[in-house]
């Protein structure tokens, strides 16, 4: 059975582990473990009746549940599929602009839509950071600046830096954009071809020189300023990012984004995780797209509230922009007891403080356990999941967590600039973490001694 992109594969795990599905302990993919909401699973049995019938075709009740929880009106709001139709939906819009940057490790499904539309696609890299020599064997090329790494010398993504490099690669750059260096699957120019099949990033190839040196320049997120400052024509280009970043976790924030909105044709935002940054720390756009036509939000409520197998999310943008795109796709795209179960948790308060409330404790005991695993380095996050970059291949700890212990983690082969020294783990129960770091532990030891 082929390896799995995604995480949550738990057929494929099984398979692996010689054991049946439901045995898997899954940190690959990341869902909240307190869901689904007693309130969403009353939904659906209440709308069982309800199957024999098809859904509104216009979702008026999910969309009025989503205009009274963002407090816009509700044309500006598409409920679809999960955020993956939405996503495609917008790389068909990308498409039609004269390139699209990704901010990358960008997630893998990017890279499907964009690649499904033959859209010009220009990767640029997070500076990520870190201050400890990066290892030989990984495929992440990192800048390195002098000034400590925050907290505690704990690695993360620092987006304030931006206005504090130096700008001495800036030529080098301006050069590759100016002579078209893009990505994508049409030409080949700077890179291999995309394997959508796996929904994986570009693979590493003889064509990706370009890409590879490009790479190598890695910049904060606020440094494309060096767009916005000189002659490149920004209005002719999409952005695409995701806040919370995955598979980091970083938050960034409003006031790094923005000038963004002012500059490109058109910005999407990937927020699928930002439900779970509490009200008064999230780093959310959707108030400002009602000043923005060129600003669309797409946001999940299957990671939130546990609800993975019902497919569900929605975009926000201006009216004629989700106008054009319920003209682009088929009818019906999300099923009765979906909405039903959308709409009881969107108006669940409890489980949405609850769920607030579990995490900061959850996550630093993940985080604190994993950091006393030799050879392992987590990742500060502001989300429900940590990257784990690791001294070991990462593709033969999976197996082994697997074989001996049922445990599922996601490997990060599908984030190019990663490769086999990264892994990422979903935040879970206190009990779940707990056997998770005994054995990596376990299986870690094994590897030193």
């Amino acid at each position: 059975m082929r390896q799995p992109a995604h995480g949550g594969n738990l057929a494929w795990a099984a398979a692996l582990a010689g054991c049946l599905p439901n045995a898997i302990l899954d940190f690959s993919a990341s869902i909240s473990p307190l869901g689904p909401p007693n309130s969403a699973i009353a939904a659906i049995q209440s709308q069982i009746g309800n199957i024999k019938h098809y859904p509104d075709p216009s979702y008026s009740e999910l969309r009025l549940a989503l205009s009274h929880f963002h407090q816009l009106p509700s044309e500006w709001i598409l409920p679809g599929n999960g955020s993956a139709e939405l996503l495609t939906l917008a790389g068909r819009e990308l498409a039609e602009l004269a390139a699209t940057i990704l901010i990358t490790p960008a997630f893998g499904d990017y890279y499907r839509t964009l690649t499904a539309y033959n859209a010009k696609v220009l990767e640029f890299p997070l500076d990520l950071g870190v201050k400890s020599d990066p290892l030989q064997s990984t495929t992440l090329q990192r800048q390195r600046y002098s000034e400590p790494a925050p907290q505690e010398d704990q690695p993360c993504v620092d987006d304030e830096r931006v206005f504090e490099l130096v700008d001495a690669q800036r030529t080098a750059l301006q050069a590759r954009v100016a002579s078209s260096v893009f990505l994508t699957q049409a030409t080949g120019v700077a890179s291999t071809s995309v394997d959508t099949s796996q929904g994986k990033s570009p693979s590493k190839g003889s064509a990706v020189g370009e890409s590879a040196q490009l790479r190598s320049q890695s910049r904060c997120l606020d440094d494309l300023s060096f767009f916005l400052d000189e002659e490149q024509q920004t209005n002719e280009l999409g952005l695409l990012l995701n806040n919370p970043h995955n598979p980091t976790g970083k938050l960034f924030s409003c006031e790094s984004i923005l000038p963004y909105l002012e500059q490109f044709a058109l910005v999407v935002v990937d927020e699928a995780f930002m439900d779970f940054v509490p009200p008064d720390e999230e780093q959310s756009l959707i108030s400002l797209v009602q000043e923005y036509t060129n600003l669309v939000i797409l946001r999940s409520l299957t990671k939130f509230y546990s609800l993975p197998g019902l497919r569900l999310g929605y975009a926000i943008a201006h009216p004629e922009r989700l106008a054009k795109w319920q003209l682009w796709r088929d009818p019906w795209p999300v099923n009765t007891l979906a909405a039903a179960a959308a709409i009881a948790a969107l108006q669940d308060q409890e489980f949405q403080k609850q769920t607030w409330a579990w995490l900061p404790s959850a996550r630093g005991q993940l985080f604190e356990g994993l950091s006393t695993i030799p050879g392992l380095q987590p990742w500060q996050s502001a989300v429900n999941f940590l990257l784990v970059e690791s001294q070991q291949s990462t593709s033969q700890l999976q197996q082994q967590l697997l074989q001996h212990y049922q445990i599922l983690i996601r490997d990060c082969l599908s984030f190019q600039e990663l490769g086999d020294r990264f892994f990422r783990v979903a935040v879970r129960s206190e009990s779940d973490n707990q056997r998770l770091l005994t054995a990596l532990e376990s299986v870690v030891s094994a590897e030193y001694y």
